[in-house]
């Protein structure tokens, strides 16, 4: 028979918290990085085909990280929704305006591509890298 032991378990690391400013700065500086998003992906509606299109890109802070979302329209008449939303990259606050930048794969798990990046240089490859992209 097997004995059992009591063992400490590790304490969890605590993600902290996003001060006031980086997330005001954050927010003016993505929101350009959106318009420009938007200017190359959202295309007028067509209604000739059943394929979903994206229909509006925007950005917001959960918790700790801050997201790239975009809302896709689905015109099918055999469509389960007739919108659905996605996040299609992340970036993780770690400290003092420093970011991991992730994208969503096609399974549904976040990638971590770079590491403690300012917010400048996560933009940049948000803004160049086609990985990050809708």
């Amino acid at each position: 028979m097997s004995k059992k032991l009591w063992l400490a378990s590790p304490a969890k690391s605590k993600k902290p918290n996003v001060p006031e400013s980086t997330n005001q700065q954050l927010k003016v500086k993505a929101e350009i990085l959106v318009e420009s998003l938007k200017q190359l992906h959202i295309k007028p509606a067509t209604t000739t085909h059943d394929y979903n299109y994206i229909a509006e890109i925007y950005c917001k802070w959960y918790r700790n990280s801050f997201y790239f979302c975009a809302t896709y329209n689905c015109p099918s008449p055999n469509a389960i929704a007739p919108s659905f939303e996605t996040k299609f990259s992340r970036m993780e606050y770690v400290s003092f305006d420093f970011f991991n930048l992730s994208y969503m794969r096609h399974t549904g798990q976040w990638f971590k591509v770079f590491q403690n990046l300012t917010s400048d240089e996560c933009l940049k490859l948000l803004q160049n890298d086609p990985v990050f992209t809708p």
